[in-house]
């Protein structure tokens, strides 16, 4: 590595705003922070000089880390590079694996789940700069000493390591300025053996005793972690390691060794320990009483103070009412209702809205006419967290101690996220037992109602069932006059200018009413889509491969100006979905995107594999399970609440008279439900917004797929034939038979099932049989299909279908040589169809 003492922050975190986020935090707070657009550089800047790392868990996983895993192994041995890792919510080592497959590659890691206040990650950059300062501070150490200083040079490897020596037939004790400083003293105060058992905490002094006997007896180093108490009565956490040393008769003469003050280290993990304990046991319970005793418990046994608890506020009175608190031994509860100028004046701070840390009560101006009080109460340290509710303060946190105790910044950084998250989860239950209440008081009341009158009931369901009908045919009649209008007028032209025999002019009122058509055949499909009647051909897909095939092609829908990353989950599932439908819902989401984008953008395509529990399958109304996750996100305008609500009705648009149908969203919601699955949307105003759609996995190799799904099949010739057409509308019939005897086939025509089961029986010579699936007189074409190849098991099917008559149909593949068209459909694409069928 470079001789260099860089002291900042690199940063990745590629997806979103969390770089940005993140560099501005740090400068604020007086940090250098650069971001790196992607992990190879990120890599090269590390090589080149930093103080410490902040990165994203999703930013590495999945991606190639033997990189970064070499700059890990090539540091020198004084160094320990720190790294800062983001993980999602719910994202502790205890439910994430890939976590900790993190640890093991980074070595140096603290875990930072979000959400997060920015506090803690001040702290925690702070507390990884420092400690990448003092390792710079071991390496010139390191390069100053000699072959003659081996004991020197292996205390002082890593950053923040103190010597200490003892002669162990005296017990005299040898400190060096820094490890006296990790017992707080200062480097010219006398500090022996005796001073060091008195700065243990009495919990720890046998443990540490038994540990060093131990050593002396074995002859095994020295390994011990124990807490020592300033004389400001705060509490470290200091590990000390040693080996000993003999003399030329094989005695042992001494034990030298390092001490190291891993109060942070320590620190940060018992606050995440607690926190991941406190969301799972509030997760648990139902009394909100019981909430609040549990984040006192937390609080008081993780900080180790005197008392914890939560009371009432009366800010009139001045009082606050307690009901339950958490007492360490040898504290009384304070339950009751207790004055707030007994203890003196911070009352007023509290109304302000202002965090009260009161040290030494003997101390600050506040509490010193009161302090023997509090003293009494064994509250001479005091830190209170006011709890305010629409600008009112209505809730208390306290913290007490009986000695006197610097409330340092993590510790009110750990005060404030547990009453953030015991607030929450309380709110939370106060919502769900109101809600609770106002649906059984809704029940009653209906059925009462519903007793009184099964009529007036019918009549509202009736009226809004009506209410809807209307807006939808509504915006259906706008759509199809419209396009009506386009096909009668072509027509009429046509018919005008063959009479004038300006045949010229023909061909634009043909395109015309051709256009006109396409555009209706697109509003049904799409209506269908919303109504979850469409005809679907599901197949095993393999979403990336889908993606990946569309890619250049969506980069050139969208345009230039908008930027496209793809992130495909390694391994992912297959899913059982119509890809031709999967592709023009990805499609319209793209197109959506790109609208919300006006001046340029990004859109990131994300695949994921999804195991949902009973609360993720419940938050997204879908039976738990496995799902396979397709979202698209984009950095445009987002949407509204408003906008989110009504996002999949039919023919809503925010979008300019004429620019939009309305029918998109709808469309892909109705495709995705009748797949079996879900869509979600999560955007904000300004923020940008995500669409992820959520489909079942299933057990089934992907089908086979051409290389690109957007070039047509070859179309093989017409071989000559007799075909069967059964439909009970005679213009289909007659328009199939025109297009069958131009191809050189002869047609059959029958107006229902049974008419042409008996044409199959009698003529055998027939190859295939073309029929509508919704058929009069109780056969339908499925049941005509399935009865004529009892006997003709090789016979060839086209359906045809206007909608998706599922139970008829099936959500599955067909069978081998059954095929499906879907009304209306173009000639071309029948006389394609029937050549691919009979050459199949």
């Amino acid at each position: 590595m470079n001789r260099t003492i860089a002291e900042g922050a690199v940063i990745l975190a590629p997806h979103g705003r969390d770089a940005m986020v993140a560099e501005a935090m740090l400068r604020e707070a007086g940090l250098d922070a650069a971001a790196s657009p992607d992990l190879p550089s990120f890599v090269r800047t590390l090589r080149s000089g930093a103080g410490f790392a902040i990165v994203t868990e999703e930013a590495l996983r999945g991606a190639d880390l033997r990189d970064l895993a070499g700059f890990i192994a090539d540091q020198a041995e004084w160094s320990d590079f720190p790294f800062i890792v983001l993980t999602a919510r719910g994202g502790g080592l205890e439910r994430n694996p890939g976590a900790v497959r993190l640890l093991e590659t980074l070595g140096n890691v603290t875990f930072l789940e979000r959400p997060f206040h920015p506090t803690t990650l001040i702290s925690l950059a702070r507390a990884a700069r420092r400690a990448r300062l003092r390792q710079y501070e071991a390496r010139t150490q390191l390069e100053n000493v000699g072959a003659a200083q081996e004991r020197l040079r292996v205390a002082l490897t890593a950053g923040g390591l103190a010597a200490w020596t003892m002669e162990l037939n005296t017990k005299t004790l040898h400190a060096s300025p820094e490890c006296k400083a990790h017992y707080g003293r200062a480097a010219d105060e006398p500090f022996g053996y005796d001073e060091l058992i008195a700065a243990i905490h009495p919990e720890d002094r046998d443990p540490a005793r038994a540990a060093a006997e131990r050593s002396m007896a074995t002859g095994e180093h020295l390994d011990v972690e124990y807490r020592a108490r300033w004389r400001d009565g705060s509490l470290h956490w200091i590990q000390v390691n040693g080996r000993l040393e003999y003399d030329d008769r094989g005695g042992i003469s001494q034990m030298v060794g390092v001490s190291q003050d891993v109060t942070l280290r320590r620190r940060t993990e018992s606050y995440q320990a607690a926190l991941i304990a406190l969301g799972d046991r509030l997760r648990q319970m139902d009394d909100p009483a019981a909430m609040s005793f549990l984040a006192a418990e937390i609080l008081g046994s993780t900080l180790g103070v005197s008392r914890a608890g939560y009371g009432i506020i009366d800010p009139v009175a001045e009082t606050i009412t307690i009901e339950r608190d958490w007492n360490n031994a040898g504290t009384t509860s304070l339950a009751g209702v207790l004055h707030f100028r007994d203890y003196g004046s911070y009352i007023e701070n509290l109304k302000r809205g202002e965090l009260v840390a009161i040290a030494d009560a003997r101390e600050d101006p506040r509490t010193a006419p009161t302090a023997a009080a509090l003293e009494a109460i064994h509250a001479r340290a005091v830190l209170n967290m006011p709890l305010v509710d629409h600008n009112n303060f209505v809730a208390l946190l306290y913290l007490n101690d009986k000695g006197p105790r610097p409330w340092i910044t993590e510790d009110i950084t750990f005060v404030r996220d547990v009453a953030d998250r015991t607030q929450a989860a309380i709110e939370r239950r106060h919502a769900e037992l109101s809600l609770a209440a106002l649906a059984e008081s809704l029940e009653r009341q209906v059925e009462e109602r519903t007793r009184e009158s099964e009529a007036a009931q019918e009549q509202l369901r009736q009226a809004q069932k009506m209410e809807a009908v209307g807006q939808l045919t509504g915006g259906l009649a706008h759509d199809f006059n419209n396009l009506l209008t386009g096909i009668s007028g072509g027509l009429e032209l046509i018919e005008m200018r063959i009479r004038q025999g300006r045949t010229a002019e023909i061909d634009k009122y043909v395109e015309m009413a051709r256009s006109a058509t396409k555009r209706a055949a697109a509003l049904t499909h799409r209506l269908l889509a919303f109504s979850r009647r469409q005809t679907l051909d599901p197949k095993p897909t393999d979403i990336n491969r889908l993606i990946a095939n569309m890619e250049e092609f969506l980069r050139r829908s969208v345009g230039p100006q908008i930027e496209i990353e793809v992130v495909g989950a390694g391994g992912l599932w297959t899913t059982l979905i119509d890809p031709n439908q999967l592709e023009n819902a990805l499609l319209n989401l793209c197109i959506n995107a790109r609208d919300a984008m006006p001046d340029g953008g990004r859109i990131t395509i994300e695949t994921a594999n999804k195991w949902l529990d009973h609360v993720g399958a419940r938050d997204r109304d879908l039976p738990p399970g496995q799902y396979v996750s397709l979202s698209v996100t984009d950095t445009g305008t987002g949407m509204s609440a408003e906008t989110i609500e009504r996002a999949f009705d039919p023919f809503y648009t925010t979008k300019p008279l004429g620019e939009g149908t309305g029918l998109g969203l709808s469309m892909i919601y109705g495709f995705v439900r009748q797949s079996g699955g879900q869509v979600r949307i999560y955007s904000e105003l300004g923020q940008g917004t995500t669409m992820s759609l959520y489909f079942p996995r299933v057990h089934a190799n992907e089908d086979a797929q051409p290389e690109s799904v957007h070039n047509a099949p070859p179309v093989p010739s017409a071989a000559g034939g007799t075909v069967l057409v059964v439909d009970d509308e005679p213009a289909i019939r007659a328009l199939i038979a025109d297009a069958l005897d131009d191809l050189g086939y002869t047609a059959i025509e029958a107006g229902d099932g049974a008419s042409g089961l008996a044409i199959l029986q009698a003529q055998p010579a027939i190859q295939l049989l073309v029929t509508d699936v919704g058929l009069p007189r109780g056969m339908n074409g499925r049941q005509l299909a399935d009865a004529a190849r009892v006997e003709r098991p090789d016979l060839k099917v086209l359906f045809i279908t206007g909608y998706a008559e599922n139970a008829v149909i099936g959500n599955k593949q067909l069978e081998r040589g059954m095929h499906v068209l879907t009304k209306p459909f173009a000639v071309d694409s029948l006389i394609n169809r029937i050549r691919e069928v009979i050459g199949d």
